[in-house]
């Protein structure tokens, strides 16, 4: 298989546009394995944006903020170039499955990935070769699980090379998210997996600027998640010197989470949630309640400290050790006016 975006750029017109797909294998049927990709080509030396979306397949929201970013950022003057894949993660997408149901790899924890083994690993090497190197600063869009609701949000990771939080802290801000969570990548996370082998990790290991944008939730079109996050996005690409957009005032502080849990049920049945995403729930204050199939309340959730709410659950049929809300337990806002504020 042969390079096939930077021709592409290479080929297109000044302030034009374009749209493709990146061959990462075929199908028992014959059908290509395509990653759709669209590319805007500036008029100068400015950095490559590279929006990056649907890792996960049942995140689907992820694709359509990426989509509408692409069709509000190819209508402003460009000075470097724009990158958009809105479906990185086709197999599992088409099946609304996190992961591939084709061998069950998580994409996000599988780059720079490897040409000669699982399907996700090679869907991994193709999308990394192929945009990579093109680009100066990744978004890498996700949402919650179909199961939550959720506020937008941001994560980042820190690279035991990169000394920048504060500027990586300024650049997330002006996509205006609830909160900043930052990930250790050093240690266990929240969940299993090699977290390392996030692709904003892997993009950081370049001397790249990349972060995760956490839209909303998915398996929903939610207009308010989708909008903020656009807007946001196109502050970004007006801030690095990528576009020229509206002026706008940057964020002066960004709330930065650097503890986060999941909170889980010890009943099942069918949990009401009692708090809404971005709220600030007091010690001892229910998140929730839990009530039987007879109507019962049969648990009340609640944390022993205060809590910063990211997620709640939405999907109202549980079972013991489901999670039920999403939250920080350690957060706090952090000063940006000192924070460098250039091109990177």
């Amino acid at each position: 298989m042969t390079t096939t975006v930077t021709d592409h750029l290479s080929r297109t017109i000044v302030g034009d546009t374009g749209r493709g797909l990146v061959e990462a294998g075929r199908l028992a049927s014959g059908n290509t394995i395509g990653i759709p990709y669209m590319i805007a080509r500036g008029k100068g030396s400015g950095p490559c944006l590279w929006v990056n979306a649907a890792v996960h397949g049942d995140e689907s929201q992820a694709a359509i903020v990426a989509t509408e970013f692409f069709r509000a950022i190819s209508s402003l003057p460009l000075y470097g170039n724009v990158i958009v894949t809105p479906v990185a993660n086709p197999l599992a997408f088409d099946y609304r499955r996190k992961h591939s149901p084709f061998d069950g790899v998580d994409l996000d924890q599988s780059f720079p990935g490897r040409a000669d083994f699982l399907g996700t690993q090679r869907l991994a090497h193709r999308l990394y070769e192929e945009f990579a190197p093109l680009a100066d600063v990744v978004v890498n869009i996700h949402t919650m699980g179909p199961f939550l609701d959720a506020c937008n949000y941001a994560v980042y990771k820190l690279h035991p090379r990169e000394a920048h939080e504060h500027d990586l802290l300024s650049m997330i801000s002006l996509l205006d998210p609830r909160v900043a969570c930052r990930m250790d990548v050093s240690g266990p996370g929240e969940l299993p997996g090699h977290i390392a082998g996030a692709l904003d990790y892997q993009m950081m290991e370049l001397g790249k600027r990349a972060f995760m944008l956490e839209a909303g939730a998915g398996g929903r079109l939610d207009r308010e998640a989708v909008d903020r996050a656009v807007a946001g996005l196109v502050r970004l690409a007006t801030a690095i010197g990528t576009a020229k957009g509206n002026p706008f005032e940057w964020p002066t502080s960004v709330c930065r989470a650097t503890r986060r849990t999941h909170v889980t049920t010890t009943d099942g049945g069918f949990f009401h949630a009692l708090v809404a995403p971005g709220e600030v729930a007091a010690a001892g204050q229910p998140l929730g309640e839990v009530r039987n199939a007879f109507g019962d309340i049969v648990a009340t959730i609640s944390m022993p400290s205060p809590v910063l709410v990211i997620g709640i659950r939405r999907d109202p049929v549980v079972h013991s050790g489901d999670r039920v809300a999403f939250v920080a337990t350690e957060w706090s806002d952090v000063d940006l006016t000192a924070a460098p504020r250039t091109s990177p």
